[in-house]
């Protein structure tokens, strides 16, 4: 995340905290009061240079990628290495970042790839879409503010996030682990979710911190994050514990966080491209929505099929004449209805007026 900080740092964090707190010329020992009226002089330039003790020094994120800061980075009282000016920069980062990828991805899944005809669905809710993006702006800045120690935590040292490996690294595998970090990442992650989101279905949790997801018995793709913030919360720590136990390389950090956004959309946009018997797509977990209790997992079916949780997708969702048709709706909706009883008791949610309850 120091690679993105950096970024934002210099286009927009630096002018705003330099405007809200800046840095007085009381607080230049040796400079005039007139030096942030021109910071390109002489003492300014010294300044920068680090020639006051303590000075804030510009230190590039990447050797592969750097944004040469504007004077405005030195003319704050919270110079981008202050913890709080960190903090609440990466808040702000997660929280605006994280509603414009999640408006953007869904929006488009919504355009291109959504199948319009779940409206008619019987399960489908009553003003179900604008309920998903209600729930998903509450949750989206209590998640950001759980998950801002991690990125501090990242950008300051402590995880084993790296620019480059060194060649005598354990971890080099000779070159090769730039590659296999990816698929080990997934799978780690794929693991711990696994687990995670079947502890969520446990009674003693599921209503009060899983049941809000599940109120979608038919996702759209703004469903793919609304959850209840701890919810969301959980299901995303493996993704930040990973680089605090293994190598994870910078701009693979941020690629794989852009494709788990994506992921967590595609797998909710009711588009069921394949019937894989590994890969956890959107049909696996559209069984998951309608049944509660199988295929937990993020990525794959392997955690599903070794835990007793998997089940394949009914092959009529494959094929267009049967996925929408009526036989098809209604036995769904029967197994759900028989299902929530068990999971939930009475179902309380209002489904739209053309639906009624499977007889």
């Amino acid at each position: 995340m120091d690679i993105v900080l950096e970024i934002f740092d210099t286009y927009v964090f630096d002018r705003l905290y330099a405007a809200a707190a800046p840095l007085t010329p009381a607080m230049l020992a040796f400079s005039s009061v007139d030096t942030l009226a021109d910071p390109s002089n002489a003492t300014w330039s010294s300044f920068k240079e680090g020639a006051t003790p303590g000075a804030y020094q510009f230190q590039p994120a990447s050797q592969y990628f750097s944004v040469e800061p504007s004077n405005y980075a030195y003319m704050s009282r919270l110079p981008r290495d202050n913890i709080w000016r960190q903090s609440i920069s990466l808040f702000l980062i997660t929280w605006v970042f994280g509603l414009v990828n999640y408006f953007v991805c869904a929006g488009l899944s919504y355009l291109f790839v959504f199948d319009k005809g779940t409206f008619q669905h019987p399960k489908y809710l009553k003003n179900q879409m604008s309920m998903e993006i209600k729930q998903t702006l509450n949750a989206m800045p209590v998640i950001a503010i759980l998950t801002v120690p991690w990125f501090v935590a990242e950008i300051r040292g402590f995880s084993m996030i790296y620019d480059k490996l060194p060649e005598d690294s354990a971890w080099n595998l000779g070159g090769w682990y730039i590659f296999l970090q990816f698929p080990f990442f997934v799978a780690f992650t794929d693991l711990c979710i696994y687990w995670i989101h079947r502890g969520l279905h446990h009674p003693m949790v599921y209503k009060t911190l899983h049941k809000p997801h599940h109120k979608w018995i038919m996702p759209t793709p703004f469903a793919s994050h609304a959850f209840h913030p701890l919810d969301g919360y959980a299901q995303s720590v493996p993704y930040h514990v990973f680089p605090f136990l293994f190598p994870l390389q910078k701009f693979a950090y941020i690629a794989l966080f852009m494709f788990i956004n994506i992921w967590t959309v595609l797998i909710h946009d009711g588009e069921y491209v394949a019937n894989s018997p590994i890969i956890n797509g959107a049909a696996c977990h559209t069984m998951h929505h309608l049944y509660f209790n199988y295929n937990y997992g993020q990525f794959t079916t392997l955690w599903d099929r070794l835990g007793g949780s998997y089940r394949k997708p009914n092959e009529e969702l494959f094929r267009r004449e049967t996925k929408m048709a009526s036989d098809e709706w209604n036995r769904q909706a029967k197994e759900m209805e028989k299902i929530v009883k068990e999971v939930e008791g009475d179902d309380d949610r209002s489904y739209g007026p053309e639906s009624k309850k499977v007889q």
